[in-house]
């Protein structure tokens, strides 16, 4: 149970149903589980050019000889690769940071793969980065510092909107999220 509470999401009553559950399933059924948890560690590795997760030296998608070569959208975190992709609207490349600029807790450009973007701008012919941080303050800094970074290298950058959600009430919706709305906001397409 400590060990599962470790867990990112994993409480310490969640762990405990865990725990029980496996002790309840057939004996193949939590081995299966743990050399698939064995097997994800020995065998993936970040991917040598943008730092996505995968199985070998080039993710799925730097491999994708179909995928926009010049349209580069900037995450913190290989799960937000996931969920971008999800959407089924990108068809560019990606480069992860590996995080977002948060100095309380000692995360400087130094620790994030900053150099690794400048030189893929130069050596790929980049035309466009999406700078697709998390829509907080570490985020929001992380994009205004890659923004200063990038824009006299002359590509153009650009930053995903921010706002209500679909399905969302104007009523419920906090005075910061309403104004992002509103400055996000775009001509309607008749």
């Amino acid at each position: 149970m400590d060990e599962l509470g470790r867990l990112p999401g994993v409480g310490p009553k969640s762990a405990q149903r865990i725990a029980f559950h496996l002790l309840k399933v057939a004996k193949e059924d939590a081995l299966r589980l743990s050399r698939v948890i064995a097997e994800v560690k020995e065998r993936t590795m970040l991917c040598e050019v943008c730092f996505n997760v995968g199985v070998s030296a080039r993710c799925p998608i730097c491999s994708d000889p179909r995928r926009d070569s010049s349209v580069l959208c900037v995450v913190e975190d290989p799960r937000d690769i996931v969920a971008v992709e999800r959407t089924r609207e990108f068809r560019g490349r990606y480069h992860v940071l590996g995080g977002a600029l948060n100095p309380i807790e000692g995360v400087g450009p130094e620790q994030l793969r900053v150099r690794e973007l400048l030189a893929r701008i130069d050596g790929e012919g980049i035309g466009e980065v999406i700078l697709c941080t998390n829509p907080n303050l570490e985020g929001d800094a992380t994009a205004m510092y890659l923004a200063r970074l990038l824009r006299p290298l002359g590509v153009k950058v650009t930053r995903i909107a921010s706002g209500l959600p679909v399905g969302g009430d104007l009523e419920y919706a906090d005075e910061l999220t309403l104004g992002r709305a509103l400055e996000g906001r775009r001509e309607v397409e008749a």
